[in-house]
């Protein structure tokens, strides 16, 4: 009986490329509040810049851009002043909605995306700092967009031991509390998806980065401006392969560093190589540029061998893009005027930044029992990029790839804006943390999955760009 010949290749686009990077690094005291265990409001010194990198992808024809925006920022306070930057931007770029992705690495380093507050220490500074952020955003998505090349993004899938799961059982409490921090039980989704950028002369020009782990290694003791283990993992990249290497946050709502909580900033740049060598590892590993590992013949020699040999392929041009909404089950929170008045009431610093938190969601959710929560969803040649506002729990991505098997599967959390934790079904059962947190109720994240799935098959079956 004949077999078909297997084969081996890489999820990859072929269309007009662009890249670019500019700083957005505030100054030195701003704002800078963003643990509740912190005893300090303002930053005092930058560990390393905050950046914001850009990929264009747009058809050889050019008809329409695709553009995702890489930004070193924690969180948009409230998900209305997201709101109010994209529109300007799409308006100013004459961009459609379904076509922008403006994604947070997330790092817990950097001044919150908030309007100044007269009561907050260096607040005064955000204001003017948020304007810089919109115009670098406008001056690099108009240089990627004017710079594009033709070239081919080729997608590898990798593996990186930094993420580990945070949901731990409280050692010290008899009850079933749930503290947030390595749990040594529970394996994480180790899954690390590197993609290659590269012109038609072969030349290698960008490398992204889609992995799931909070930036959570600098905490309440740490003063300095950083983007975590982000820069020094770009670093790593880029010293040994030159070019811009990008990042994009996966679902990594329980995963985080083993060590984390410190103020040692060489602790954040330690794990940031541990990444940046995963995925210089993982480029190593990649075919040569528009190839494919096909089985040639078996040679007879003391064993049957099987030969396979490289070979030219046709890489799609597919690029297509949707925006949708699904409807989340919220859970019965006091109103936001409620909220306020319980911050405005309370002396506890570290309950007073859970209430300015869970006061802003309110008002972005309004008082309703559910939300349509935007999704977009990205066919970009043979790989999808799905993504969302909310921080879910890896098993987004872990289910999403086991439904579609043949495709690369990239997930992003906040995505166009912030807001609430999606953590699994069962962990509604436990006292953790991202349950608490979020406005969300049992059976959002199963929602979330069966929806991005919905969206994900109609665009795998196109065969129209």
């Amino acid at each position: 009986m004949q077999h078909q010949p297997p084969s081996f290749t890489h999820s990859s686009f072929a269309g007009r490329i662009g890249i670019a990077r500019v700083d957005i690094t505030p100054p030195a005291g701003i704002y800078f509040r963003n643990w509740g265990a912190a005893k300090h409001d303002v930053a005092d010194s930058i560990h390393r810049p905050l950046s914001l990198s850009v990929l264009t992808l747009s058809p050889r024809d050019g008809k329409r851009t695709l553009v995702l925006v890489d930004a070193d920022l924690g969180w948009w306070r409230p998900l209305d002043l997201f709101h109010t930057f994209q529109a300007r931007v799409l308006e100013c770029l004459s961009l459609k909605s379904t076509d922008f992705i403006f994604a947070l690495t997330h790092t817990h380093a950097a001044p919150p995306l908030m309007e100044a507050e007269a009561s907050l220490p260096g607040s005064q500074l955000l204001n003017s700092w948020f304007a810089d952020i919109y115009q670098a955003s406008i001056d690099a998505i108009h240089d990627s967009r004017a710079n594009q090349f033709d070239g081919l993004l080729e997608w590898h899938v990798g593996c990186c031991q930094l993420a580990t799961v945070r949901d731990l059982p409280d050692p010290r409490s008899p009850a079933d509390r749930f503290v947030c921090g390595y749990n040594p039980l529970e394996i994480a989704d180790d899954t690390l998806l590197v993609g290659r950028v590269s012109d038609t002369g072969g030349k290698l020009r960008a490398k992204v980065v889609n992995y799931a782990c909070h930036p959570t290694t600098l905490a309440w003791e740490n003063t300095a401006i950083s983007p975590d283990y982000i820069g020094a993992m770009r670093e790593t990249i880029e010293t040994a392969t030159g070019g811009v290497a990008l990042f994009m946050q996966g679902a990594s709502g329980e995963l985080s560093p083993r060590h984390q909580y410190v103020g040692n900033p060489a602790i954040a740049d330690q794990h940031g190589r541990q990444l940046g060598f995963s995925a210089l590892a993982t480029l190593q590993d990649m075919l040569p540029p528009a190839t494919e590992l096909s089985y040639e013949r078996t040679v007879e020699s003391g064993a049957p061998l099987a030969v396979w040999r490289h070979r030219n392929r046709t890489v799609s041009p597919m690029l297509q893009s949707q925006q949708s909404t699904v409807n989340l089950p919220l859970k019965a929170w006091p109103t936001a005027a409620e909220l306020g008045q319980q911050r405005r009431s309370c002396t506890d610093r570290a309950l007073q930044e859970r209430l300015r938190r869970k006061q802003d969601i309110r008002r972005t959710l309004g008082d309703g029992n559910t939300f349509a929560l935007p999704i977009w969803v990205w066919r970009i040649g043979d790989a999808v990029l799905a993504g969302s506002c909310c921080e879910a729990y890896s098993a987004l991505q872990r289910e999403l790839r086991q439904k579609f098997p043949n495709n690369t599967i990239l997930c992003i959390n906040l995505a166009n804006g912030s807001l609430g934790y999606l953590p699994s079904a069962d962990k509604y059962d436990t006292d953790v943390y991202q349950v608490w947190q979020t406005p969300f109720a049992r059976g959002s994240l199963e929602i979330l999955i069966d929806k991005m799935s919905q969206v994900i098959g109609p665009l795998l079956a196109s065969e129209n760009s």
